[in-house]
Parts: structure tokens; sequence; C-alpha cells
């Protein structure tokens, strides 16, 4: 039976590789930021070919164009022969008469070196970017480095890099040669080298079992401020609570999660988050980040990524499972995949007592506030489906905020419904029993499928008024079924660059305030010219000072309506700062805050049902 097994392996492993896409990353020889690949394909059976790079990728919602990166590229054929082409747009190139066509090489930049310099592109999002730092850290998000030629996505791909002896990849992938110069993998189609991050660096990462699925942990410090063995027992606790609030909808058993710390004398980056992949997430976040948010941030982002292994990766529409990387159709169904998510890393952690009941009720609180810099009446459907188009893509991030409270509501309507026998997370894993990996529902049948998996006809009524609909949603409606009410009250008007003072972020390497693109202006912004790109270097003179960031903070609030006021911004001009100064007189934002607190005496119902929405108990 060895020997059998063995000649079967053998005669395998041969087939495979000669009809296999050879591909070759070489982490050796860099030269100015500079990675070169060479990619070996099988007999063309088609004499015009289209070779592309992804315009966009699963998971990141925008239009990146990683063929931009990419540069010197040849075809050549089986005798080392240049083929001609034709460049038809920054991610594909077209091939006459290329039955001969056996190789192309071309060299890749990274994109984290061009994320500050937006002047002709957005940059973009670091988690789902590229970093090329020889002799310190690659960030291999291989849909960066990875190209495929139409009608062979199917294709397997036998991977191979070439790296530094000394160096370590974190990856959910298994190296099948025991060089230490030489990782091989193979995969068995461009869907799953896409699907398959890796991070090379000095070896910093542990391994261990938890919740019966078997981890990696790789982390890149540039200081060398942290080690993985720093995050081991808060990530141990998060992974362990997410496997019994998922149950039997988590098959994993396995997952690699790599963390790059960015800071030093790296690039200079602000795409802060992560991106999800079945088997593993790439994490990127600020090295300046005390522990303590590092690890919450770890419980918040990574368990929003791992929650994604359920929705959309196992369970999904057709858009998804046929996704087109060179001209993409987007999902109507955002609200489900990213807010359900999102919804989803909030309620493991209530439920299975990782924060405590205010504390979920001020996450919640927080997006009902969030929300309202979006447009309430625009149909998530609508939004979701043209969310690669200028008109739309602005709306994008209030998936994780209107996203997350259209599964709060769905949730208590279901339980209202079903006396508490039936929420959000038994209807979504009674639709992955139905569906899974391997197979899609159709995009504009889901509806019907929701209904019929939960077998209650007012989840059509919900879904056609909030998310097809244009009606806002009645959160204090839904909030009061399970004992919470939303108060209203007027806050002393404050001065402040934006809408909403706590999504400030702080940029180390040049101490100014930076904000993310996404972020509402405050009205005295407006009133200078303000950028949301600008970055805040002083007001009145008083420069920032992290170690002393509250002497500015109490400033600002010393600040009177009408007076005359001076912000010194950096301001990106064609690639390069310029500081500049920008005057008028102070406007202070008044605005009205919603609370949600928990009744002081519910109803019998009330509070029933209150208890199963927060124990997920039935």
């Amino acid at each position: 039976m060895k020997k059998i097994a063995l000649s079967l392996g053998v005669l395998t492993a041969f087939l495979v590789n000669a009809q296999s896409i050879k591909t070759t990353i070489d982490l050796v020889n860099v030269k100015d930021d500079k990675v070169a690949v060479t990619m070996e394909f099988p007999k063309m059976k088609s004499g015009d070919v289209k070779f592309h790079f992804p315009k966009t990728v699963p998971g990141t919602y925008s239009v990146d164009d990683y063929g931009r990166f990419v540069e010197g590229i040849k075809f050549l054929d089986n005798k080392g022969k240049e083929i001609a082409f034709t460049k038809v747009n920054d991610n594909t190139y077209a091939l006459k008469n290329a039955q001969n066509l056996s190789k192309v090489t071309y060299l890749v930049n990274d994109s984290f070196d061009d994320e500050m310099d937006t002047s002709k592109h957005k940059a973009v999002f670091s988690p789902s970017g590229t970093d090329i730092e020889a002799g310190k850290v690659y960030l291999i998000n291989t849909h960066g480095f990875v190209g495929y030629i139409d009608n062979m996505q199917d294709v397997p791909y036998q991977l191979v890099i070439q790296k530094p002896a000394d160096f370590y990849g974190t990856t959910a992938l298994v190296d099948q040669d025991k060089s230490d110069a030489t990782d091989t993998f193979t995969l068995a189609n461009y869907a799953k080298v896409t699907d398959s991050p890796l991070m090379y660096t000095k070896p910093d990462y542990i391994t261990f079992n938890a919740g019966g699925m078997d981890l990696v942990l790789g982390v890149y410090s540039p200081s060398g401020k942290y080690k993985a063995t720093d995050f081991k027992d808060n990530l141990e606790k998060m992974v362990v609570a997410q496997k019994k609030f998922l149950g039997d909808m988590n098959t994993n058993k396995k997952y690699a999660i790599m963390l790059y710390l960015a800071g030093g004398d790296g690039p200079q980056i602000k795409g802060f988050g992560a991106l999800e992949h079945h088997e593993s997430t790439s994490v990127v976040l600020p090295e300046m980040m005390p522990k303590e948010a590092i690890d919450k941030t770890i419980t918040d982002v990574v368990s929003h990524e791992f929650f994604h292994t359920v929705n959309p990766l196992k369970t999904h529409s057709e858009e998804i499972h046929y996704f087109d990387y060179a001209d993409p159709k987007m999902s109507q169904h955002l609200w489900m995949y990213e807010g359900g998510t999102e919804y989803f890393a909030n309620l493991f952690q209530i439920q299975e007592g990782l924060i405590t009941r205010d504390e979920f009720l001020q996450r919640m609180n927080e997006k009902i506030t969030n929300s309202k810099n979006y447009n309430d009446t625009m149909p998530f459907t609508v939004m979701s489906k043209n969310v690669l188009l200028d008109e739309y893509k602005d709306q994008y991030r209030n998936v994780y905020e209107k996203g997350a409270l259209l599964a709060m509501c769905l949730d208590i309507e279901l339980r209202k419904l079903s006396n508490g026998e039936m929420g959000y997370r038994d209807m979504i894993r009674k639709l992955s029993q139905r569906f899974g990996e391997n197979k899609p529902f159709k995009d504009d049948k889901l509806i019907d499928e929701l209904v019929a998996v939960t077998g209650y006809p007012q989840v059509r009524d919900f879904y056609n008024k909030y998310i097809a609909g244009s009606q806002p949603t009645p959160y204090a409606q839904y909030l009061n079924m399970v004992g919470v009410e939303l108060k209203k009250q007027e806050t002393p008007p404050i001065f402040w660059f934006i809408k909403d003072p706590n999504q400030t972020g702080y940029d180390e390497k040049t101490n100014t305030f930076v904000f993310d693109e996404s972020s509402a202006l405050s009205p005295f912004a407006k009133s200078i010219g303000f950028k949301i790109t600008d970055k805040i270097v002083a007001l009145d003179g008083k420069t920032i000072n992290i170690q002393n960031v509250q002497d500015f903070i109490n400033y600002s609030k010393t600040i009177k309506e009408g007076q005359n006021v001076t912000v010194t911004v950096l301001r990106d001009n064609g690639g390069k700062s310029e500081k500049i100064d920008l005057k008028g007189k102070a406007v202070l934002d008044k605005m009205t805050i919603e609370n949600l607190q928990f009744k002081a005496n519910p109803t019998p119902e009330e509070k029933k049902l209150q208890d199963q929405w927060l124990t997920g108990k039935k």
C-alpha cells in the first residue's frame, strides 16, 4: 500500500507540475524595492491571449488596479524570444498568435510606498496591499504579485518563493520542500492564489491550538517593541469564544494571522485594519499603539475577519463565487457580508462574556451615531451593487455602521417572531447549511432563501423596507422590544476639525493629527477650506506633542465662537508636503447626542427577549 501510494503521489505531482503555472517570486535579489516575478505556463490552447492583474479583489470593494505597480513586463516564447503585446490598460495585456507563449517576467513595486501619494490614484487599503523592504519584511498579498491568463484561472499554480535562508514565511499554506532558501506551494487555481497571503520576515511567530483549531501568529515589529508571544493569551481567549459562538458553522482546522506593525523608518501608511481569507488574515496596525489597544483591536478586527469564514467566504452569491478580477460584478448584499459579520464581531463578545451589557450597548450606540454621517435613505442593495462607482463608493463604510445595525434589528425581529427561539445567527446557520463554499445562491433570490430558511414572511417586509428600500431603520422601535430606550440630549458646542473627534488619528512621523477620508468635516473646517487629507500641525501656533496631547485638546476647548483661529496644516501638493496656514473665525459645532440605555423597569416580555438577545440562549 505504501509503495502504491508513493508511486501515485509522485505521478500526481509530476502531472500537476507539468500542467501547472509555475510562479516564482524572488525575495533574495531585490533591487530598488522591486521584486522579480517569473511565471511559466503550460502549452497555450489559444493563439490570442489576455494576461491580467486584478482590478479589484474580493473583500476590498474598491478599484485598486494592481497592475499599475508592475513594470518591465516581458512575454517570452519557448525559445526565449520576446512576443509583441498591446497594453490595454493598467491591468491587461493582449497578445496575438501567442501559441508558443512560455513565460512572462516582470518587476513588482510595493503599494505601501505609494500610499501617501494619492495625487494620481486612491491608496490601496494597507491590509490588501504589498510591502517590500529588503532585509526586513515582505508583505505578499498574492494578488499584488501574481497575474493570470483568461480561461486559465482554473489551472493549478505552483508558487515558489525564493527567500533569505533566515526568513520565515507566515502563511496558512503548507511548504512542500525542506530547503531553507525556497518555499514551494501548490494551489488549485488562481482564486486559491489570491486567497493565500504570506508575510516573510525574521522569525517571530507562535503556533498553538485553540478551540480545536491550529493557529499561527506571525508578527513584524520594526523596532522589536512587540513579540508574537505578547498577544497569545488574548488571541487564544478570543478564538475559543468565537469557535463556541459559531459552533458547526465554522469547520476551520487551521488559521494564520499576519500582524504587520507599521512604524519606525518604514513606509508611511494609513490604511489600518485587516483583510479576510478562508484560512488567514493580514492585519496592519501602528506599532505605536499600546499593547492593550492592540489586544482590543485584534479582538474587534481579527474576529471580524474570522467571522468572514462563514459569510461570504463559505456562503455567498454567484458574483463572489465566480469573481471576475478584470471586470468585477458586485453583489447586492454587503448588508449581510460586511454588516452581518460586523454584528457577529460584537455580538459574540457579549454572548461569550468578553464585554459587559453596557459596553455592547455603547458600541451599538456609536454605530447609530456614525451611521448619521451617511445617506440614510440610500437602499443598501443599490449601494452595494454599485459600490465601485464614484457616486456610491463614499457610502461604503456605512456597511460597518448601518449594516451592523440592520443585522441587529433583524436579529430582534426574528426573536420577537419566534418567541426567542430564532435569531440572526440561526438564520445564517440555516443559510450556510442550505448552500456552502461550492454552492452559491442567486443574488436576486437571497430574500426568497431567507424567508424559506426562517419560515417567516415578515423577513421579506423588513428586507423590502429597510435593506432594499429607502425607509430609515427605526432603531428605537426595535430596541424598545428588548427593553432599551433611546434618549436624546444636547451637548455643549465644541470646536474640532471633524464632526466626530473620536475618529482623529496621529501620524508619528510628522507629529500631526490625521483623519480617515470618510470622516465628515466640521462646519469650521469647511469654512476655512480644510481638506480631509490635510494633516494638522498646529492650532494658533501650539504644536502637537503625543506625550502631552491633552494640552492641545484642552486648548481647543477654550476656543470661543467667532474667535480668530489659525490652523497650520501639511497639504499634499503633487506628492510633496507643503506647510500652509488656514485662517478663519471659529465655528462651534452643536450636536444632539442619542444615548441607548437599558430601561429601569422593562416589561417581563421585554426582559425575556433582552436576555435571549444578549445571551444567545433560547
